[in-house]
């Protein structure tokens, strides 16, 4: 029994571990809530008003939330810099109180130095937006000059009370938070390899549900990848550690998808196109090559099963002998005379499941040092060897930096955007205090809200949009819960303190769903304050409304950046990373000079990510351009297509120093010039639509490697798999220059004329 329980508990952690990777959502509301209730708790005890209990929740949530920097001991010292920051914020605030024009102006010039902070880091960013949000407290309760010294201590024990919290009761450690998302990681591809277990069985009629789950698993996997990149530094010992986790990670991730890809191959009359696994939509495969039931799609699914097991409960020395012969077992895929009689594309299938095996086991070593080796068969030694091998080589290598020339001025993004939103704000306040000279700095919150996070006008329409959406829902539950809650003043604290976590747990899903507990949390304020009403929530969707719309104003005729000039922007940084990553893995499977090969692909995946995200605004399900929402997804999938198979080139160019079965090629040069060539094209056509340049066509990069040139490799040298890559990444590059309209020669034989 106590077994089983641990094994329920077990597979519960790993649900919620790959739900919410690292536990950052959850983690960030529990510390909140808890601000804030250990907050009201000392007040409370000090017989404080219901407006400061109110003062002191919303300090403790700002003063929370706020800081985003990762290292603790900068943490502590942001949150020192914040108190004088608020106190200074709420004292200005109740001072130009009654000075209406004074206080309008300075309110404006606070808020473009609260953005063009953002200039300076999370430290600044974190100390513009507590002096922001503790002016606009300060408004919310009605601050007087009188009242300071009470608002004071109020904020103080607001501060205090965040830091014992944060440093102390939910304490976050860099290390932590990486063990956290690493075990996300392996729930992930768990979750994954079910999917793609459901796409083996998949009758026609289910195999455009299995495709879309093994897309979904595919880009959370990825998601994943890049929030544990992007902690490597602070989270690991030192940077061979790093680097090393870095390597396994992308190990991991490109076996996880290969395998996805050569089940799709095997259940399509040909070869699967890495695209149908980037692309919502595309052509499902409508012949299915695989029978029902027979001895070796028993053992590919029993396989399948296995390394889910091996990916969640890697072998280790409270794990046994059962899931060390797992491990041996699958393992031994890699070995040709191990393979069970089935067509290429089967045997691929197992292929790819012992190359899983093998990230998984590469893995689990970089994390957690050398594991025992005493059940280990022939083919688990040998990926031991390879993996050590590989670990040398990677200690040995040294990183690159590069910086790109930082824009000046107006340029600058966070100076255009504290511009942006400093007339915006004006224009609400203008526009607020003609909907209500007490409650106006509604507008304000939601122009300046909708400016946070986002680089285009578009961006700034559709989060304008989803608040106003979620904002008319939160009123709505905003009235029916004052009703229910009255004046029971705990109990409405309490249904405050779970808006909040609520509000803090669904912020990075949902924009519509934060809006709306916020809202509904406001109308809970209110009701405290016993300045409740329909009327005022009301006034609230009129305010916000109003505030979006000067936020779009402003972003559309003060130094605006349309959505097709910041997507043209991001998508010529996806293609210069994309050919550095090429460019540099090409040279070096050609023989030349050994390069960091993992940080570009890792930039490319982030220039990647930042391209996604701002083609929202085009691929809205409410967009009525069809037609340019369809090109922007095929686009972004073409481009994760690129990002796949150039990740891979990456790895595998990583690998030439130690692994016996590949070696340098010089003719690879001939087809890696011919597709950064193409690349450059697409590039310099983005840049500029006159720009003069045509895509190159011929053979397919096998042909080009063709034996007879004296003095070079013989062509079996180079292994299938690289060559296979490179002819993808070719075929996708050239893909991609037809929706964006760069011109492509015909073929030889449309050219010929009659006669």
């Amino acid at each position: 029994m106590r077994a089983a329980g641990r094994a329920a508990w077990a597979r519960l952690w790993d649900r919620v571990a790959a739900s919410d990777p690292g536990l950052l959502r959850l983690t960030a509301g529990l510390r909140t809530v808890a601000s804030i209730a250990l907050t009201l708790a000392v007040l409370s005890l000090l017989h404080a008003s219901v407006p400061h209990l109110v003062a002191g929740a919303m300090s403790a949530m700002v003063s929370t939330f706020a800081i985003r920097e990762k290292q603790r001991a900068r943490q502590a010292v942001t949150l020192a810099l914040g108190l004088p920051v608020a106190l200074a914020s709420v004292s200005l605030s109740a001072l130009l109180n009654s000075r209406v024009v004074a206080g309008d102006v300075f309110f404006v010039l606070l808020i473009f130095g609260a953005v063009y902070s953002r200039r300076f880091g999370d430290r600044g960013t974190a100390l513009g937006l507590i002096g922001f949000q503790i002016y606009f407290l300060s408004l919310f309760v009605g601050a007087t000059v009188s009242a300071l010294p009470r608002l004071y201590g109020v904020i103080g024990v607001a501060f205090v009370c965040s830091a014992l919290v944060r440093f102390a009761l939910v304490p976050e450690t860099p290390t932590g938070t990486l063990d956290r998302l690493r075990r996300a990681f392996r729930a992930r591809f768990a979750q994954l390899v079910t999917a793609q277990l459901a796409l083996l069985d998949a009758g026609p009629d289910d195999m455009e549900k299995a495709l879309d789950d093994v897309r979904e698993g595919t880009a959370r996997l990825h998601e994943t990848a890049l929030l544990i990149q992007g902690r490597l530094e602070d989270g690991t010992s030192d940077e061979a550690v790093a680097r090393l986790v870095q390597r396994r990670i992308a190990d991991a991730e490109i076996a996880a998808e290969r395998l996805g890809l050569l089940l799709l191959t095997a259940r399509s009359a040909e070869r699967g196109h890495t695209l149908t696994l980037h692309l919502p939509g595309a052509p499902v495969p409508s012949t299915d090559q695989l029978p029902v039931r027979d001895g070796t799609t028993d053992t590919l699914r029993h396989e399948l099963e296995a390394l889910r097991l091996l990916v969640l409960r890697p072998v280790g020395a409270d794990s046994g002998t059962g899931l060390a012969h797992v491990r041996n077992r699958l393992l031994g895929y890699r070995e040709e005379e191990n393979l069970p009689p089935a067509s290429d594309a089967v045997q691929d299938v197992f292929r790819g499941i012992g190359e899983a095996a093998r990230a998984v086991l590469g893995l689990r070593i970089a994390v957690d040092g050398p594991q025992d080796e005493s059940e280990d068969t022939p083919a688990t030694t040998r990926s031991r060897e390879e993996l050590d091998a590989e670990d040398i080589a990677i200690a040995g290598g040294e990183e690159s930096e590069s910086e790109d020339a930082e824009r000046t001025g107006l340029r600058r993004p966070t100076t255009r955007a504290a511009v942006q939103v400093a007339v915006g704000s004006s224009l609400a306040i203008v526009g607020g205090e003609f909907l209500s000279s007490q409650r106006w700095y509604w507008a304000v919150l939601t122009c300046w809200i909708v400016f946070l996070n986002t680089s285009s006008t578009g961006e700034i329409l559709v989060k304008g949009y989803r608040r106003l959406l979620g904002t008319v829902l939160g009123v709505v539950a905003g009235i029916g819960l004052a009703g229910l809650v009255g004046h029971h003043t705990w109990t409405a604290f309490a249904l405050v303190l779970l808006f909040i976590f609520a509000m803090f747990y669904t912020a990075p899903l949902s924009y519509t769903l934060m809006s709306f507990f916020v809202t509904a949390m406001l109308g809970l304020l209110y009701t405290l304050l016993h300045t409740y009403s329909a009327s005022v929530l009301v006034l609230r969707v009129e305010e916000t409304a109003l505030g979006a719309a000067c936020g779009v104003v402003a972003a559309a005729l003060v130094l605006p950046v349309h959505t097709d000039r910041r997507t043209n922007e991001l998508l010529g940084t996806v293609l210069a990373r994309l050919t550095d990553v090429t460019e540099a893995a090409v040279d070096q499977l050609s023989g030349g000079v050994p390069a960091e090969l993992l940080d570009k692909a890792r930039d490319l995946d982030q220039a990647l990510a930042d391209l996604s995200a701002s083609t929202q605004p085009l691929t809205h399900p409410i967009t009525p351009l069809r037609a340019r929402r369809d090109t922007a997804r095929f686009v972004v999938a073409l481009l994760e297509t690129c990002a796949y198979h150039a990740r891979y080139l990456a790895a595998t160019a990583e690998l030439l120093p130690t692994h016996p079965s590949i070696a340098a090629d010089p003719r690879l040069r001939e087809a890696g010039r011919r597709i950064v060539h193409n690349i450059g094209v697409i590039g310099a056509h983005v840049a500029d639509g006159d720009a003069v340049g045509l895509i190159e066509t011929g053979p397919s990069i096998a042909s080009l490697l063709r034996p007879g040139t004296p003095g070079t490799p013989r062509y079996g040298r180079v292994t299938d798999r690289v060559l296979r890559h490179l002819q993808r990444l070719d075929e996708a590059v050239v893909g991609l220059a037809r929706p964006l309209g760069v011109p492509i020669p015909a073929p030889r034989s449309e050219l010929r004329t009659p006669g």
